[in-house]
């Protein structure tokens, strides 16, 4: 048996790996659908605040970039006619090149999500 087939044993003491964080789907008209985390940190909730209110950016500029905060956070899959997107920087660059059609579904997903999961987070 090779080394990267067996089974390696924890050491003591060390923390236990991290269940995976639940996610919500949201289907889109056109049939794409949208996996988003439930799960926001405390402090991923203060660094998004920061850049939905920051001053160095004109309101529409950190409107945008508090967009793509979110959805970089959450954002788990993006399925569009059939073919999934993951991983973080794909799905970042598929937001990017994404139809204003998109984009309006991923603003109104990520508000119905923050709606629903964070409350006290002010959806942009």
């Amino acid at each position: 048996m090779g080394k990267r087939s067996r089974r390696r044993e924890r050491a003591p003491g060390a923390a236990a790996p991290l269940p995976d964080a639940p996610t919500a789907d949201y289907p889109g008209a056109d049939g794409s659908v949208l996996t988003l985390r439930c799960v926001l940190t405390p402090k991923t909730r203060t660094q998004y605040a920061e850049v939905l209110h920051g001053n160095t950016l004109s309101q529409e500029d950190a409107w945008h970039r508090a967009v793509e905060f979110l959805f970089e956070r959450l954002a788990v899959r993006w399925t569009i006619s059939g073919v999934a997107t993951e991983g973080q920087k794909d799905l970042l660059l598929r937001l990017r090149a994404a139809t204003a059609d998109e984009r309006a579904f991923v603003r109104g997903a990520l508000r119905e999500h923050c709606a629903e999961w964070f409350p006290d987070v002010e959806a942009p």
